[in-house]
């Protein structure tokens, strides 16, 4: 250790109260986190890419400061899901400290996971006050039946108003719209459950039909469109 020659010649001081690390809440626990393997939580945060033309929702869990569970979700920029594909690959097996100075090649996932890093040192997981917290399994929950990501895309224009494309229920195939040109409901298909029905045997054509929904006023609409053509 290489002192200067002005704190060489300064005389000690004793430094007095130091209670150490603040404990931070933990799976039920408090914990005062003093190494990486003390830390442990299960969270998801949100990161954007510098020009933000894409963003990544990454959710953790952690267990012993390591990472055990990874969920990657993308949007917005073609290169990022080729990315996150290597990020699922890269991050489960590494210490958040190690996940924090990682290339995880997208500026999107890389801010994720800064974000998430810092949840999950400050105790601000969403398992802090789950005892244990929350089994390895719990990203895909997150997803639901089939499997995939909840995406809402929609789409409007001064002149000719709102176009539903996509919501949690699914990819929208029709808009019903009333006697005021207002829409008050729609029709989907669940990619996820036709997906799902297909691979146990099904036709595609009934696999269509039995994945299909609607919601809102739909019966009482008085035309239809086709929010991607009309």
């Amino acid at each position: 250790m290489i002192y200067s020659t002005e704190v060489k010649n300064m005389c000690s001081v004793h430094q007095g109260v130091h209670h150490g690390a603040a404990p931070i809440p933990e799976e039920a626990k408090w914990v005062s986190a003093k190494d990486v393997k003390d830390i442990s939580g299960y969270t998801h945060g949100i990161g954007w890419c510098a020009p933000q033309q894409g963003a990544c929702k990454l959710s953790l869990n952690v267990k012993d400061g390591i990472i055990q569970e990874a969920l990657v979700e993308t949007i917005g920029c073609s290169g990022m899901t080729h990315s996150a594909a290597m990020a699922s690959e890269i991050l489960p097996g590494l210490t958040v400290l190690e996940a924090l100075n990682t290339d995880l090649v997208c500026d999107a996932i890389n801010t994720a996971m800064r974000e998430l890093f810092l949840q999950i040192v400050y105790g601000r997981t969403q398992s802090a006050f789950s005892e244990e917290g929350l089994q390895i399994g719990a990203g895909l929950e997150d997803l639901g039946k089939g499997a995939r990501s909840m995406v809402g895309t929609t789409y409007g224009t001064l002149a000719k108003g709102p176009r539903y494309l996509e919501l949690t229920d699914g990819y929208i195939t029709e808009l019903a719209i009333d006697e005021n040109d207002e829409i008050i409901g729609y029709k989907f298909v669940n990619f996820g459950k036709m997906m799902d029905f297909i691979k146990k045997g099904d036709e595609p054509a009934e696999a269509l039909k039995k994945a299909s929904g609607k919601y809102g006023r739909v019966d009482d609409a008085v035309k239809f469109i086709d929010p991607r053509k009309e």
